[in-house]
C-alpha cells in the first residue's frame, strides 16, 4: 500500500474470530497496491516470535523489534545471535520462503532478517514513557500481532495505548494489526490468560478515535468445537 498524500496515519486491521489469522507469514501487500515499504518498521508485541518478519524484512530497510517484556526479549536476542538453546524457527521460514516461492532460500532469509533488525527492546505501550519512545526513530510502519488484547485490562486502556502507538509513526505512515475478536481467555499449556473482549464495531471506534483512517479490514471467521467456547460470549 503506498503512503496516502495526506498526514493522517491509516491502518489495515486483519481479524479473526476465535483465532490468529491463518498462516504465519505477512507479505505487506493491499490488493490494488505494490505493498506498504519503507526505511523503518517496529514490531509491538508481547511474544518472542520473529515469523512476522520474514516478509517484512523485505520491504523495509531497517527493523526495531520491541516487546512488552524483558524475558521476551532475551529470546528473541538469542535466535539473532545463534546462542545455544534458541527456539528454531527454521520450519516455519521454509514455510514462509515456499508461500514467497523459493523454500530453498531459508537460511538466505534468517541471515537477512537477523541483519535487518537494529534493536530489540523492552516497551510497553500502556504506560506513555517519552524517554523510550524518543530513542525510537519515526516508523514507516508499525506491526501490532496479539499484543494490545493480552496486555490491556479494558477498552480505555486499550484506546490509551492505540493513542500512544501513533506517536511512534511518521506522518502518513501505515499501522498493520492482527487482533483476536471474540475472545476472553487463551490456554497455554493448561493455564488460562485472560484477555481483552473485542469486537467489531469497537475496534474500528478504538483505531478512529487514535486518529486512524481505516484502509482495510480484513476478518477470518473460524469455528471451534463447543468445548473451547466460552458460552458467557455467545
Amino acid at each position: 500500500m503506498k503512503q496516502p498524500h495526506h498526514t493522517t496515519p491509516s491502518i489495515n486491521l486483519s481479524s479473526s474470530v476465535l483465532k490468529p489469522v491463518k498462516g504465519p507469514s505477512l507479505h505487506f501487500l493491499s490488493p490494488g497496491t505494490d505493498g506498504i515499504k519503507g526505511n523503518t518498521l517496529i514490531r509491538i508485541g508481547v511474544e518472542p516470535t520473529i515469523y512476522e518478519l520474514l516478509s517484512a524484512c523485505e520491504s523495509f530497510k531497517e527493523i526495531i523489534v520491541t516487546n512488552h517484556m524483558d524475558l521476551s526479549c532475551q529470546e528473541v536476542q538469542k535466535w539473532l545471535k545463534k546462542e545455544p538453546g534458541a527456539f528454531d524457527w527454521t520450519p516455519v521460514v521454509k514455510y514462509v520462503c515456499e508461500l514467497e516461492g523459493d523454500r530453498k532460500k531459508w537460511a538466505e532469509k534468517e541471515e537477512k532478517l537477523r541483519r535487518t533488525v537494529k534493536q530489540v527492546l523492552e516497551c510497553d505501550v500502556t504506560k506513555f514513557n517519552p524517554a523510550t519512545f524518543a530513542s525510537l526513530p519515526p516508523a514507516d510502519c508499525l506491526l501490532l500481532s496479539q499484543y494490545l488484547g493480552a496486555i490491556c485490562k479494558d477498552l480505555s486502556t486499550y484506546r490509551a495505548a492505540l493513542k500512544n502507538v501513533s506517536s511512534l509513526l511518521k506522518p502518513g505512515g501505515h499501522l498493520l494489526m492482527v487482533i483476536t475478536m471474540k475472545c476472553s481467555h487463551f490456554v497455554i499449556d493448561q493455564h488460562k490468560f485472560p484477555c481483552l473482549f473485542l469486537e467489531k464495531e469497537s475496534l474500528e471506534e478504538a483505531v478512529k478515535e487514535a486518529g486512524f483512517d481505516i484502509l482495510m479490514f480484513q476478518v477470518t471467521p473460524i469455528c471451534y468445537p463447543s468445548s473451547l467456547v466460552d458460552p458467557s460470549h455467545c
